[in-house]
């Protein structure tokens, strides 16, 4: 068996966004840490796959046809067994924030979120649900 020094070895991440390029993009930079990848490009897939599957991490866009990250975020968590989501967003309203957090969202990132940025939010959150 290989050794890898992946960040995310075998952890199962869900990236959720309808811009194909930030999708493929996340997508290889979660990969190359060892994530198992899916990627979906509407809210409504992602709350289907949180309910039958669910992940260990969901990166969840704000603006998603279907069903908003918003309302993808209220059916994802409130469970005991949810997985961590990462919100990103370009929208820099307090309020929006405010809302995701009281929707139980684990961290809020604007984007341009740099993916170096994104992997070690993961992988911070990752470890501290892990030593819980």
């Amino acid at each position: 068996m290989s050794e890898s020094n992946g960040r995310l070895e075998n952890i199962r991440v869900l990236i959720v966004d309808d811009d194909q390029d930030v999708l493929e993009s996340m997508e290889a930079a979660f990969r190359a840490e060892g994530a198992l990848t899916q990627a979906v490009g509407d809210g409504n897939e992602a709350v289907d796959i949180c309910h039958d599957d669910p992940p260990d991490l969901v990166i969840l866009d704000m603006m998603l046809p279907g069903r908003s990250g918003f309302l993808a975020l209220e059916k994802i968590k409130g469970k005991t067994d949810s997985p961590l989501v990462i919100m990103v967003t370009a929208n820099e309203g307090k309020r929006h924030q405010a809302y995701a957090e009281s929707l139980g969202v684990d961290r809020y990132l604007l984007k341009p979120v740099p993916l170096g940025k994104l992997l070690e939010e993961s992988a911070a959150l990752l470890k501290a649900r892990d030593t819980k």
